[in-house]
């Protein structure tokens, strides 16, 4: 009875043990008898024990391989060490696994190789300058030659790029001098601008000032006239009202008179008054000296005779 009980234990032990769970994102190349069998994937498969075996354990998960600096040379014969980063990942475990010996080694040669190829066709200035054109010929280059490994590279990218010491001083020297030439550029474009800004400000003040003048003056004329035109019309209603009362031509000449003095203002003038006027004003005096109009002399008053003391009454 003992023994159908061990026998038992030990089946369903190395059925326990022939189990095999693949985890995800996770792929295994099965052989049976050293040939090729299948490739597991995720989930719970049962390996026949002696028979088969797990050649390799394959991840599909994206994988980094970060190469170390590395002398390149350029066209202009200038030695950089430039170091890389490639991403990529396995798409086919099977050609992963029979593709190559060591497809990680290979790709990492082969991304050496690569880069050396295409910086040696770029001269110094064009391989500092030009990181992304180098990528994409990289990416490409590996891609297509990793398909017979089962690998799918998805990008390039150049970490560092560290050229010669006496480079980076040259690279230096012109950097400062550039900047130097751009801040001369930027300080002589700003002393350009400021005097035409001044130049046109003062160009606009002078024109204002003109266009003010000119508004003065227009508007001084206009008020002239204005008042020239209003003391004329008073002039004429002041006529108009003579006429309209009955004045003679005796008093329209004794009002020219009038006007006539009070051009004078009071200042040392010479007034030359017509024959006709003298000859009508001293008829209008004859006149008022007979008629006694415009006299307006007061006669002085009688003396009072003086009263005489009563002696008697005193």
């Amino acid at each position: 009875m003992e023994l159908p009980i061990i026998i038992a234990a030990i089946v369903i032990i190395l059925l326990f043990l022939c189990l095999k769970i693949v985890p995800q994102a996770t792929e295994y190349v099965i052989e049976r008898l050293g040939k090729y069998k299948r490739t597991w994937d995720a989930g719970l498969h049962f390996l026949i024990p002696v028979v088969d075996r797990i050649a390799k354990k394959v991840t599909l998960k994206e994988q980094v391989l970060d190469s170390p600096p590395q002398p390149v040379i350029t066209k202009d014969n200038v030695t950089m060490q430039i170091d890389t980063v490639v991403y990529f990942k396995v798409f086919d475990a099977k050609l992963f696994t029979y593709g190559a010996v060591n497809p990680i080694s290979a790709l990492s040669n082969l991304t050496a190789t690569t880069l050396r190829n295409i910086v040696g066709e770029l001269e110094l200035d064009d391989t500092l300058t030009s990181r992304d054109t180098i990528n994409g010929k990289m990416t490409e280059i590996l891609d297509s030659a990793t398909d017979q490994w089962g690998i799918k590279v998805n990008r390039v990218e150049l970490k560092n790029i560290i050229p010669p010491a006496e480079i980076q001083n040259a690279m230096e020297k012109q950097m400062k001098a550039e900047r130097d030439r751009r801040e001369t550029l930027l300080e002589a474009e700003g002393h350009k601008a400021a005097v035409i800004t001044r130049a046109e400000g003062d160009k606009q003040a002078m024109i204002l000032a003109a266009e003010g003048e000119r508004d003065a003056r227009i508007a001084r004329a206009e008020g002239e006239a204005k008042a020239i035109l209003l003391a004329k019309k008073a002039e004429a209603d002041g006529l108009a009202a003579l006429k309209a009362a009955g004045a003679d031509a005796s008093v329209l000449e004794l009002k020219k008179y009038e006007a006539l003095v009070a051009l004078s203002d009071g200042r040392a003038a010479k007034i030359i008054v017509p024959t006709d006027v003298v000859e009508m004003a001293k008829s209008n005096v004859v006149f008022s000296e007979m008629t006694g109009l415009g006299d307006v002399t007061k006669e002085a008053p009688e003396a009072k005779a003086p009263k005489k003391k009563d002696v008697c009454c005193e």
